[in-house]
């Protein structure tokens, strides 16, 4: 056997070879891109027969040269930076850090620690593309709510009219009509009750058409601060720009949710996701592709629950006994699992028992949903294990509540 580490960057990746005892056999800096992955491939075969013999450590699961080291046959083991700086600090107590040390502390961590992480899961194509849609369609609404933000602080400086009238709906699309025919408190006050009604319309309103345009109305023409026409003008042009961007925003998130579904529907494991109380199409497919389908990524339900991030952890010491949430995990899984338990509370009368009981017991309502969550979770493994479809009278047995 022999233990690699690379450490990876943009330009060029760090490559160092140990052997079993942990004498450095090879140190080399090679280029991103084919040809460095040629040179590492010749590096290891003067070292090693056969791929099954390189274990290798890197500082990321995701990327081309990672999925080239995956397709040669190495055993690759992805490092959380975090877990690869503790132990760099194991060794060197005087702080040095370089890339070709890094290189050597990941090689050094594989070859004795390897047994306590995870070997880079063996996910299949469909789930990974599905990962790339999945968290393509979570990207769009992070940067669309960063840009409602700053369209709410611009109103706020001279249009609070408009806040008033569409509060924290800025990204629906009545509000980027109303706002692209008014970009200003001035021609806001000139919309008419007939001019509102057809942005309504367009915007796929059907019912209290009439009501809402009048209310609408009332909200933009009431009495409010002004500033310069100047300023004024300045402010609209602003309020302008960022309507069209979060217009061509929401159609490409429903173009990405378009192609998200059928994606998500050809996976095999398409059926038992969705038969689970909470999910839906977009937010099964975020779980399923943040999870992955490796069956043998998760040894226990535990462990699909520590990489979730809804497990709690312990902190214990002499008398002093903690338990906190876990803060080391897959923020996007972390996420989606949170929503995935709020949902579920509508279509589960199990997990509303759950729920309610552990509110009894003075759970904060956040408390209650990652308790909730972790309990799904498990649920979800158990169901892919067994290959069988959510049942709510086995995942909810009476003892459950009760011992919540």
């Amino acid at each position: 056997m022999i233990f690699v580490g690379v450490d990876w960057a943009e330009a060029h990746h760090d490559v160092c070879v140990l052997d079993e005892a942990g004498p450095v056999l090879a140190r080399r800096r090679i280029a991103d891109g084919l040809e460095g992955v040629r040179q590492l491939h010749a590096l290891l075969a003067d070292h090693a027969e056969d791929p099954g013999q390189v274990v290798v450590g890197i500082e990321t699961d995701r990327g081309l040269l990672v999925g080239a080291l995956v397709a040669a046959g190495y055993q690759l083991y992805a490092i959380n930076p975090l877990a690869a700086s503790r132990y760099r600090e194991r060794h060197v107590t005087s702080r040095a850090k370089s890339d070709p040390g890094d290189a050597k502390v990941l090689a050094d961590l594989v070859r004795t620690d390897r047994h306590n992480h995870r070997p880079v899961a063996g996910d299949s194509d469909l789930s990974s593309a599905l990962k790339v849609l999945a968290r393509l369609q979570q990207n769009l609404i992070w940067s669309r709510q960063r840009l409602v933000n700053q369209l709410r602080s611009s109103l706020r400086e001279f249009y609070p009219a408009a806040l008033a009238a569409f509060g924290t709906e800025l990204a629906h699309p009545i509000a980027l009509g109303v706002l692209e025919a008014a970009p200003t408190p001035a021609i806001g006050r000139t919309l008419s009750l007939s001019k509102l009604a057809a942005i309504l319309h367009r915007a796929g309103r059907e019912r209290n058409v009439e009501a809402t345009a009048v209310e609408i109305q009332a909200q933009l023409r009431a009495p409010q601060l002004a500033t310069t026409p100047l300023v004024d003008a300045a402010y609209g042009k602003s309020v302008a720009a960022t309507v069209r961007i979060l217009r061509e925003f929401n159609a490409q998130l429903g173009s990405v949710e378009t192609e998200l579904a059928p994606t998500f529907e050809k996976h095999p494991d398409a059926e038992i996701y969705r038969s689970l109380p909470g999910l839906g199409v977009v937010l099964g497919a975020r779980v399923l592709s943040e999870f992955g389908d490796d069956r043998t990524r998760y040894a226990h339900p535990k462990a699909r629950k520590n990489y979730a991030g809804t497990s709690p952890i312990t902190k214990a010491s002499g008398t002093r006994h903690v338990v906190l949430a876990r803060l080391a995990r897959n923020r996007r899984l972390a996420d989606a699992c949170h929503q995935w338990a709020f949902c579920s509370l509508t279509g589960s009368a199990g997990a509303r028992r759950y729920y309610r009981t552990l509110r009894l017991r003075g759970k904060t309502h956040h408390q209650a949903l990652r308790a909730l969550a972790n309990r799904l979770v498990g649920i979800l493994h158990g169901c892919l294990e067994h290959r069988q479809p959510y049942s709510e009278q086995v995942a909810w047995p009476s003892s459950v509540t009760a011992a919540a």
